[in-house]
């Protein structure tokens, strides 16, 4: 048998590669042009991709519709729209009223609780008082100042005299306004004393300082007369006091506690 005559595209791949042997159940290798082409696209991407990256900012736009661009778009806008804006001369004179309000500060607050709480310590100290004088007038019948001062109880004066009869009335309590042995305050006690020897002296600590001749403490003798400020009481010697000091104590002898007195003689 003659062999089939050859394929003629075949033959003419034979013709051009003479040498290549086909053997069977070897791969066809794909030719070298199709590997080319394909560098050659690969090139071209990337030759594109740099283009891209390289263009400026300002190539990219986005759509007007961009929301997450809207800040963008607005500066853009009001660099556009640039204007000045003009004042009008009264805008600078225009007057805000403000409604006055003032806080009471907390000091005064507190001066007007203490006030309060004094005017109310006041009330209950007077109060007080006028049952004390009440019941001190309906306790004591006898004798007054006055009345000893109409008939003096002791002609003769004597500052030891005096002293003697103050002492009598250690123990009478303190009543305010008091002036009888049924309770004395401070100059009533003084008064009461001294009215017995027909001295008249004033229901008052700084009338009977003033009533009286200052002298020195090297001078003082017991029955001269202590004078401070709204007090006084007679010099019992050594440094002390005979008086009615105060509301709930009685007449008694005590230190002088404070060098801020004088000494007056009376009956001189």
């Amino acid at each position: 048998m003659r062999p089939a005559p050859l394929d003629p595209l075949r033959a003419a791949q034979t013709e051009v590669n003479p040498r290549i042997v086909m053997r069977p159940g070897t791969p066809v290798k794909r030719p070298a042009r199709r590997n080319a082409v394909g560098n050659i696209v690969m090139m071209t991407l990337a030759t594109g991709l740099v283009a891209t990256m390289a263009l400026p900012a300002y190539a990219f736009a986005p759509s007007d519709n961009a929301e997450s661009f809207a800040a963008t778009d607005a500066t853009e806008q009001a660099k556009a729209g640039e204007q000045a804006v003009a004042v009008d001369d009264t805008a600078a004179t225009v007057t805000v009223a403000e409604d006055a309000f003032a806080a009471t500060p907390q000091a005064e607050l507190d001066a007007a609780d203490a006030a309060a709480a004094a005017a109310e310590a006041a009330e209950a100290a007077r109060t007080a008082a006028a049952s004390s004088m009440t019941s001190y007038a309906a306790s004591y019948s006898g004798p007054t100042a006055a009345d000893y001062l109409a008939s003096p109880a002791y002609p003769s004066f004597s500052l030891s005299s005096v002293y003697s009869v103050a002492l009598q009335y250690q123990g009478v309590p303190y009543v305010y306004g008091g002036a009888t042995p049924a309770g004395f305050d401070c100059s009533g006690f003084v008064m009461y004393v001294y009215a017995q020897f027909g001295i008249s002296l004033p229901h008052s600590s700084t009338g009977q300082g003033a009533a009286g001749t200052r002298i020195s403490l090297a001078d003082a003798q017991p029955g001269d007369l202590v004078i401070m400020d709204g007090h006084d009481g007679f010099y019992a010697g050594n440094g002390n006091i005979l008086h009615a000091p105060y509301e709930g104590a009685s007449v008694r002898v005590q230190p002088i506690w404070t060098s801020d007195y004088y000494i007056v003689r009376l009956g001189i």
